[in-house]
């Protein structure tokens, strides 16, 4: 079992900047693949960005692109995700994912909202 907690949510105004964090425990093995996704009201959940057990970036959703980055410290089992020059329609529920061994784990999300 994996478990992951987000944090780093939070209100921010047009242009700014925000960095999440997500708290990995469990039993993690050495290969497995680190998302995170977001669901704005009214919308499906959505692939914002990933990468593999090294760090490296497998996707990042055009719509981020310049503007976002992915990154995870395994020493200390953390994934981030850098937001910058964050927009109105960035404002969702972001949630953590790790898939590893075709199974599936989810944080229970963290809050943006991107508003004047």
């Amino acid at each position: 079992q994996v478990q992951l907690v987000e944090s780093g949510g939070g209100l921010v105004q047009p242009g700014g900047s925000l960095r999440l964090s997500c708290a990995v425990s469990g039993s993690l093995f050495s290969t497995n693949v680190m998302g995170w996704y977001r669901q704005a009201p009214g919308k499906e959940r959505e692939l914002v960005a990933s990468c593999d057990s090294k760090g490296t970036t497998l996707y990042i959703i055009d719509s981020v692109k310049g503007r976002f980055t992915i990154s995870r410290d395994n020493a200390k089992n953390m994934g981030f995700l850098q937001m910058n020059s964050l927009k109105a329609e960035d404002t969702a529920v972001y949630y953590c994912n790790i898939v590893q061994r075709s199974v599936s784990y989810w944080g229970k999300g963290t809050l943006v909202t991107v508003s004047s």
